[in-house]
């Protein structure tokens, strides 16, 4: 499978799984080493003070680092999330988030990815930094 299909269908099948369309996650971007998600806010993200839930946030940002990290790596590799940081700068009570990651490093191993969540005039809500396993010559199935 041609690399741009195999994203296409990545892109695809994430914006599809039930996690994803929990949170209301779609991957709206992917290209060598960065993607794009975006999540519109729901009611049913909230907290108690009526602002998007920090844990969806950092979902968004996980998600969109996992992304932009696949589209470097080879189809039967399989990766996870081994260590990961955020900070919040604004809640979110409307409109939509938009997460931005790039592969800063990437091993034979492990892999680094930069990640910036704004809102949708642009107004960073948050950044995070992650990094993740890459395990060589897993078949996984699409």
């Amino acid at each position: 499978m041609k690399k741009q299909k195999y994203l296409e269908t990545i892109r695809a099948v994430a914006s599809r799984s039930p996690y994803y369309q929990l949170l209301g996650m779609e991957v709206t971007e992917m290209k060598k080493g960065e993607s794009k998600i975006q999540m519109p806010f729901s009611q049913e993200l909230t907290h108690p003070y009526g602002i998007v839930h920090g844990g969806a946030i950092a979902s968004l940002a996980d998600s969109a680092v996992a992304m932009a990290l696949i589209s470097l790596v080879d189809p039967q590799d399989r990766i996870t999330t081994i260590e990961f940081k955020i900070n919040f700068f604004a809640p979110i009570s409307q409109g939509r988030l938009i997460a931005h990651a790039k592969i800063i490093h990437k091993g034979s191993k492990t892999a680094v990815g930069d990640v910036d969540v704004t809102n949708a005039e642009g107004k960073l809500v948050a950044k995070g930094i992650a990094t993740y396993s890459i395990k060589k010559g897993i078949k996984i199935s699409l």
